[in-house]
């Protein structure tokens, strides 16, 4: 079984591994866990240290590399409990986690597309947005997918788009320049994200391109999206403060229990705050991050055939309290059949809001397919979010802050707010009413 092992290694190389600028040998940090078959190749990532909070106040994080841990990657086997007993009795062994096998979430329908990406263009009020100054210039966007073809995508908008080379990342063994991977799911991915935010700097993080080690093609690991996400720590902190603006967008999830360890076991991801991986997403959010994940295609009407979860199919980081999960309506504005429903696992009210899908766009799968699935909705929410901070940074409007905007602003499903059916979350997200609401706060500021 593929397992991330969280470690509590020397300070020194604590302190070692936290630095970007200093590259350390995972065999230097494991040292002797019986039953564990270390894979090399996988650089260990730091995990920031956090404290909960108390009385009903927000976690925090430390900045000191002493107060945190290590990850490295490997496996154990999966018909001996003892090594599971025997690395958990060790000092240094924080945790023995699942590393799942993550997969992109285009659609199971075969329906034809509902309106144009114009259409969506028009929804999304983006003629307002750009006289309001919010293209997204000046913010970093990132696609975590297969990928971009900048060419491709450049084809069918028409002009150019910005790929920041120098802060998009490869996960290890993972070859291919920014903007000049195959068209798959991130060029679709990207040119949905590009309808709200033109001017935006699109990083390009091919976490789904990554393998296993001995060569067997994987749809992604997750562990991938670990090391993915302690670089993109690294591009939020050189940021200046005060200008802070990193949009992650994340079309992507576990289907299946099948590679993670049952609920309620330690090493559990679905449901477990404390996986490594949910615990980084927290730490980028708290930093200034806003970060989006699809809810998923595993809808009661028309569920992908990969869906294996008897129910509560949002789970992981896809549920988490700190991001927006976002759900699919087409541009009638009715909820698409495959979009996950609620509660979330980690968080109950799930998905936050829903985001416009099914719409021909970006030709990525044919020049007749939709741009479909809560794969499209998260990009094109992704790039309204990015918007948005052209203006209001994440230091004068927090990641949670924006977040409740969004789903106060929403086109409300049901009178109370939130749709207690779990369908459609707090509701569609409305350019209009955020841009609106954004106005009259600048305006009492002045």
């Amino acid at each position: 079984m593929r397992v991330v092992i969280q470690l509590h290694p020397a300070t020194e190389l604590l302190a070692a591994v936290a630095d970007p600028g200093t590259q350390v040998a995972a065999a230097d940090v494991v040292g002797d866990l019986p039953g564990f078959a270390l894979e090399n190749t996988y650089e260990p990532i730091h995990i920031p240290g956090f404290t909960a909070g108390t009385a009903g106040g927000p976690e925090t994080f430390s900045a000191h590399p002493a107060d945190g841990s290590v990850v490295v990657r490997g496996e154990i086997p999966d018909d001996d409990a003892n090594v599971l007993s025997g690395l958990h009795g060790l000092s240094t062994v924080a945790g023995v986690f699942a590393d799942p096998v993550i997969e992109s979430v285009l659609t199971c329908g075969g329906d034809p597309a509902v309106g144009t990406w114009h259409d969506v263009q028009t929804l999304l009020h983006t003629g307002d947005l750009t006289t309001a100054g919010l293209t997204g210039n000046g913010v970093a966007l990132a696609i975590v997918d297969t990928g971009i073809n900048a060419d491709k995508v450049n084809q069918v908008r028409g002009g150019t788009f910005t790929i920041d080379a120098k802060r998009s990342w490869n996960p290890q063994g993972v070859t291919g320049t920014a903007g000049q991977f195959p068209v798959d799911h991130g060029s679709m991915c990207a040119f949905d994200a590009l309808i709200a935010a033109p001017q935006a700097s699109y990083l390009d993080i091919p976490v789904m391109k990554s393998t296993r080690q001995g060569g067997s093609t994987m749809d992604g690991l997750l562990s991938d999206a670990v090391a993915a996400y302690a670089h993109l720590r690294t591009v939020l902190s050189d940021q200046p403060e005060a200008s802070r603006a990193l949009v992650i967008s994340n079309s992507w999830g576990s289907f299946s229990p099948q590679w993670d360890f049952p609920v309620g076991q330690p090493g559990n991801y679905s449901d477990n705050p404390n996986h490594p991986f949910n615990v980084i997403v927290r730490s980028l959010d708290a930093a200034g991050a806003d970060i989006l994940f699809a809810a998923g295609n595993c809808g009661k009407e028309c569920p992908d055939g990969r869906c294996a979860y008897p129910d509560h199919p949002i789970g992981g980081a896809n549920s988490s309290p700190s991001v927006l999960s976002i759900g699919g309506v087409d541009t009638k504005g009715q909820r698409v059949g495959y979009s996950s429903q609620g509660p979330g696992r980690l968080s109950d009210k799930k998905p936050d809001v829903c985001a416009y899908t099914h719409f021909q766009g970006s030709t990525a799968f044919g020049a007749t397919e939709p741009d479909t699935g809560t794969s499209a909705a998260c990009p094109v929410a992704a790039g309204l979010v990015a918007a948005i901070r052209t203006t209001h940074s994440a230091t004068a409007l927090p990641p949670a802050q924006l977040r409740a905007l969004l789903q106060r602003t929403a086109t409300h499903h049901d009178p109370s707010g939130f749709d207690y059916d779990y369908d459609y979350g707090y509701g569609t997200l409305d350019a209009s009413a955020i841009l609106a609401e954004l106005q009259k706060a600048t305006a009492a500021r002045a």
